[in-house]
């Protein structure tokens, strides 16, 4: 991480440590503040008397959020520049803790909406950061912050309960201590806002708008691009593949003859598996020439594990890890594409924007689709072969992505 210090970018920084910082802070609020609320889920359902089918909207709400955001990120950061984007993402994710805990239904729905458009705006902007002031080191600096992500969401949602039983207040008092988070990475982020940086791509974009066309040559670009579809395929398949376990686990494990007790551990199993691919990505990153070999690999380990719970459920222990190392790995290669991919920060940006508004459209799709399967068959099977099969044109499409190339440069005539 020292290396990282010195890279010519960073040396203009007067405090490029507390830029790491912030860094990896910001990445702890992309995942926490939405995930710890499935512990508490039958709780908020018993105080606030909604059903099941309320329950699933809400789960699957921050995702819904990130489709209508992300597509305005990169004219945000046009604006208002990177750092101070950031911070504004970092105030509304506070705003939408403090408002989810008022008592009604309509706060809960508002609030945790407020948090997925706080994180949809972290989720684009931070590969395009990495990409302007650690260029040489993009996969190193995804790693580590996905890593931090993801750790951070495991304890957050390890805490929840125990929080929730400690305390008078009960699910409020456990739902708004993740304030924290967004209130700590503020003050640390505070010294980057007398920067308001405006990459020399955005500026011609800007000039280019100016002069009517109808939007900026990186954005388009980035959508003419099959190198950029690649990369949004995927991570939106990936997406798909994650939330769908995430919300369905519990019940393929019940099925299956699992107590609600051993469904819910291995449920935060695979939150912490999902983290620790990042240690060995960490490293590992730097060294590879091109992706291509990694990113086949990693949808071949959900692909077992989607095929072990179908076959083998009693092993469901394995499978867990696997699709949560699965998962977790190719979620840190679809956010290095962001920045290896790309020619600049600004193209960073733009493809990051579509790779997460299509993305996770493709991610809100997949919990209700599995779900209807299921009610089609009465059982899991046929959920299970379609999540396997997904695996496999993942797989195909990783081998695209993990080439090493850059998006092509775009003429002022597109």
């Amino acid at each position: 991480m020292t290396e990282l210090c010195h890279s010519s970018p960073v040396r203009r920084l007067s405090h490029p440590a507390v830029l790491i910082a912030g860094i990896l802070l910001i990445a702890m609020n992309l995942r926490a503040p939405f995930t710890s609320i499935a512990p508490l889920l039958e709780r908020l359902q018993a105080a606030l008397g909604f059903n099941a089918t309320a329950a699933g909207l809400l789960m699957i709400l921050p995702l819904l959020a990130f489709v209508v955001v992300s597509p305005w990120v990169p004219r945000l950061a046009r604006g208002l520049g990177l750092e101070r984007s950031l911070f504004l993402a970092l105030v509304t994710i506070a705003a939408g803790i403090a408002l989810r805990v008022q008592g009604s239904m309509l706060a809960l729905y508002l609030g945790i909406g407020l948090i997925g458009a706080g994180i949809a705006v972290g989720n684009v902007l931070l590969p395009s950061l990495v990409k302007r002031s650690f260029a040489q080191h993009v996969a190193l600096l995804t790693s580590c912050y996905v890593l931090t992500m993801g750790i951070m969401a495991a304890i957050a949602s390890a805490l929840m309960v125990p929080l929730a039983q400690g305390s008078s207040a009960g699910w409020q008092y456990a739902m708004l201590i993740v304030v924290v988070l967004p209130l700590v990475t503020m003050g640390v982020w505070w010294p980057q806002l007398s920067r308001r940086s405006l990459p020399a791509a955005a500026k011609e974009a800007e000039k280019v708008a100016e002069k009517g066309a109808a939007r900026p040559v990186r954005q388009a670009a980035v959508w003419h691009s099959p190198l950029a579809w690649q990369v949004t395929l995927f991570m939106g398949i990936n997406s798909l593949l994650f939330y769908t376990v995430n919300s369905w686990l519990p019940s393929m494990l019940a099925d299956n003859g699992f107590s609600a007790e051993k469904a819910g551990s291995l449920h935060g199993l695979l939150q912490l598996a999902s983290a620790l691919p990042g240690l060995i990505l960490v490293p590992l990153m730097p060294r590879l020439k091109d992706q291509r070999l990694i990113a086949f690999a990693t949808p071949c380990m959900s692909l077992a594990g989607f095929i072990g719970l179908w076959l083998m459920p009693k092993w469901a222990l394995v499978w867990v890890l696997l699709l949560g190392a699965g998962s977790g790995a190719s979620f840190i290669l679809a956010l290095s594409f962001m920045g290896l991919r790309a020619r600049d920060a600004m193209q960073s940006a733009s493809l990051s924007s579509m790779a997460q508004t299509l993305g996770y459209l493709l991610a809100a799709m997949g919990p209700p689709l599995i779900g209807a399967l299921y009610d089609m068959q009465g059982n899991w099977q046929l959920a299970l072969m379609v999540c396997a099969v997904l695996s496999v044109l993942m797989a195909g499409v990783g081998w695209l992505a993990g080439r090493d190339r850059q998006l092509p440069e775009a003429s002022a005539s597109e």
